[in-house]
């Protein structure tokens, strides 16, 4: 049976159907006309996945897939998650979630998320609250590759308002404004169990409800599925590149518009291009990622019924928060 739909909507479809064409058919017509610079873009991209993002995230992501397969996330944060359950009322797999989202930096947090959902070892509440804040960028990122860019040389108080607005806005969503749900389950326990929720999660039937697979199969399971999320983010990462040439035609823009653009855009590249001439605005933009972290992000949860809209706006608030945290208070 088909639902009728309203006149409005049907237009409202047609024209972004219309505009999508258009920006397709304008892109081509770019990617011919400027083909060497097409080639240029692409090249950063591709260096940037191949240099920065397989060293750094391709081990981090093997090693989380063995431990979640293997059933040792929760012994892993043995040691931390009483102090994380206190103030962020996490189980165990969420204290794990919140420590390598912390740590590894963009897109693990998601990844994380997605794969421990995915075997029903996180409730559809915990895993929608940590996505909203704990998928950040990198700590050694941020250190070694952003604040050089930057030339920045305090890095106390820029590092101080990229990871404490997000731990600050994780602790007033997860413990001072929880779900209204929150409060009919039973209890926070350190087991997140089905049976413990009212929502069960949506399962993918890999690791749920089965004997933990053999180190060897983990590894071969985890060394696969990590190759397969990485060459995933490197297509985001070349596509996303590519788009910056979508102003190219459009010189007489400020160089200022074009750095935002860029960081918007993907905010690695973005770093590159405008960064010390505009610190201020990357420092800004590092909590939202780009477009190209929020496409990263939804690859890692796509398999899941988790949606990503509840993530861009929880990021949308956070940047927000961190530009009102330079604009009362400039670190250097």
């Amino acid at each position: 049976m088909n639902i009728p739909r309203h006149p409005l909507q049907r237009l409202w479809q047609n024209i972004l159907r219309f505009l999508s064409m258009a920006i397709g058919v304008y892109l081509i017509v770019l990617l011919l006309r400027f083909s060497a610079l097409s080639l240029q873009y692409a090249s950063i991209g591709l260096n940037l996945w191949f240099q920065k993002m397989i060293p750094t995230l391709l081990p981090f992501m093997i090693l989380s897939g063995i431990l979640i397969r293997r059933n040792l996330t929760e012994g892993f944060v043995r040691l931390i998650h009483p102090l994380l359950r206190f103030l962020f009322r996490t189980s165990p797999n969420g204290s794990y979630t919140l420590t390598m989202g912390f740590l590894c930096g963009f897109p693990m947090g998601a990844r994380v998320i997605g794969e421990l959902y995915g075997a029903g070892k996180l409730s559809k509440w915990e895993a929608e609250r940590l996505l909203a804040f704990c998928n950040n960028i990198g700590p050694i990122y941020f250190i070694s590759f952003a604040m050089p860019m930057l030339g920045i040389d305090k890095i106390a108080g820029p590092f101080l308002i990229m990871y404490g607005v997000p731990l600050l806005y994780g602790f007033v969503l997860m413990r001072v404004f929880p779900h209204i749900r929150w409060k009919r389950q039973i209890k926070v326990t350190d087991a997140v169990n089905c049976s413990e929720t009212n929502e069960a999660p949506k399962t993918s039937g890999i690791f749920a409800n089965s004997a933990p697979p053999s180190l060897l199969a983990a590894t071969d399971e985890a060394i696969l599925s990590g190759l397969l999320g990485i060459a995933k983010l490197g297509g985001y990462m070349v596509f996303f590149n590519l788009l910056n040439i979508l102003f190219v035609p459009f010189s007489q823009l400020s160089s200022g518009l074009l750095g935002f653009y860029n960081c918007i855009l993907e905010i690695t590249s973005g770093i590159n291009r405008c960064g010390q001439a505009f610190p201020y605005t990357v420092l800004i933009l590092l909590p939202f990622g780009g477009f190209s972290c929020i496409g990263q992000t939804y690859s890692m949860i796509c398999h899941t019924d988790l949606s990503i809209r509840p993530y861009l706006f929880h990021k949308l608030i956070q940047t927000a928060l961190t530009a009102l945290c330079y604009v009362l208070w400039q670190p250097f």
